[in-house]
């Protein structure tokens, strides 16, 4: 019943609100930090019928049916991570296409992520059931980059098939759902040839996309050096850009040079943080020297959210406890990924931009976070997640911010279940004393 309450939420808000009301939502004296328009102030969020209606120094409260004062918090776009797995739900084994992924809802809403990219857990041939299985189903934003091996990411000989690696086919699945498959991705190859990167190139040429890289196996015959300097295109990306395996360094720590080369091609790099590609021994040396992400992004899968990764506020934070800005970190974590997949729409809280708002608590003290190794790193900074706006609605909502205190409510009043703005609450809830 709650479900079938909160999709009918918005239909219901006009029998609820004033009619003088100009926005169903307002989001009052929060730090906005938004790349796309270069906001870095506080300012007020206003909300109507699911897109970004204002943002502005002082928007009168009055004016909105429902506010919620987010002071001393930092506003930004709903999160947008490019690198997760979640092709769940098959029972297929020890796969990334069954049950090495996850459900999206129970690790992004919390953590103010509203969109993913699943990145090449299905390919052409079972991404119909994953759309159907996964897509359909959540309330996060789920997007997916479509594997060059037709039978996705699975272990063993189907990811290593060569014969399954059909660029037309994959191309041709892409044309047909435009804006849920939004690129190609190749992983784990483990053979001394180019076919992944080639044919995965191929598809993403044929179907106008760019392509995400996970190199797999770093082989002497296909050096990492001619992946960025010669294959990929601009626009292209390189996920895993922390592994171990990457070479990035010299003997005296200094960053190689051909890195800076391939960003300057507009080759892009990705964290990809996972359960093996992110070392503090080769991040913190690199972005002391300059080299930080494009985009920072999770590789979300059951071990990975158990490990040292965990979730994407704790990547985030890590990156913040090396020294970069705030400002930085929320950029290559909504507006940069964005443009990278062409999803311009998201990542912003331009005027007209889909809802979905994340608000942050930057805290201070003692913390500790791991990499993918195990190795610990001290820091100050932690981020948290208050309260996620997803399409316009609250889908979380950590310490009851936009909730009514209960002395407040009548005192036979019932369980609440949505949100208390969306309409959806009877008149005994909306009562009070």
């Amino acid at each position: 019943m709650r479900a079938t309450l909160f999709f009918l939420a918005l239909p219901l808000l006009a029998q609820t609100q004033p009619a003088q009301t100009q926005y169903d939502l307002l989001l009052k004296n929060g730090h906005v930090i938004d790349a796309k328009n270069k906001i870095d102030a506080i300012r007020d969020v206003g909300i109507k019928d699911h897109k970004i209606a204002a943002v502005a120094a002082n928007i009168p409260a009055a004016q909105a049916a429902k506010v919620i004062d987010v002071k001393g918090l930092y506003v930004t776009p709903g999160l947008v991570d490019i690198h997760v797995h979640a092709y769940t739900g098959t029972g297929v084994k020890g796969s990334y296409a069954g049950d090495l992924s996850v459900y999206p809802d129970s690790f992004t809403l919390r953590n103010g992520v509203t969109t993913v990219v699943d990145a090449g857990s299905s390919g052409w041939r079972n991404f119909p059931d994953f759309r159907d299985r996964i897509i359909s189903r959540s309330k996060t934003r789920v997007l997916a980059l479509l594997n060059i091996v037709g039978n996705g990411m699975s272990p063993g000989v189907i990811e290593q098939n060569t014969a399954d690696m059909e660029a037309k086919s994959t191309a041709d699945r892409a044309k047909e759902f435009p804006g849920l498959i939004v690129g190609i991705k190749t992983a784990h190859f483990d053979a001394p040839e180019w076919t992944a990167v080639d044919r995965a190139l191929d598809a993403a040429k044929l179907a106008g996309l760019p392509l995400m890289v996970d190199f797999g196996t770093f082989r002497p015959e296909r050096p990492y050096q001619d992946l960025v300097l010669k294959k990929l295109r601009p626009g292209d990306i390189s996920t895993h850009m922390y592994l171990d395996m990457v070479p990035m360094l010299d003997e005296n720590q200094k960053l190689l040079p051909y890195l800076q080369e391939a960003r300057k091609r507009g080759v892009l790099f990705d964290v990809g943080h996972g359960g093996g590609s992110l070392l503090f021994r080769q991040v913190v040396p690199a972005i002391r020297q300059g080299w930080t992400p494009d985009s920072i992004s999770t590789d979300l899968h059951v071990s990975s959210s158990t490990g040292g990764m965990k979730d994407m506020l704790n990547v985030m934070s890590k990156f913040l406890n090396m020294n970069q800005t705030l400002a930085n970190v929320i950029a290559q974590s909504t507006w940069n990924p964005a443009k990278e997949l062409r999803l311009e729409p998201l990542g912003t809280l331009s005027v007209g931009a889909t809802a979905d708002v994340t608000v942050l608590r930057l805290h201070t003290g003692t913390y500790g976070f791991v990499d993918s190794y195990g190795a610990k790193m001290n820091g100050t900074k932690k981020l948290e997640c208050e309260l996620t706006v997803r399409d316009g609605r609250v889908v979380w909502d950590l310490n009851g911010l936009s909730r009514e205190d209960w002395t407040m409510l009548d005192k036979n009043y019932k369980a609440q279940g949505t949100n208390d703005w969306d309409g959806t609450l009877n008149a005994a809830v909306r009562s009070r004393k």
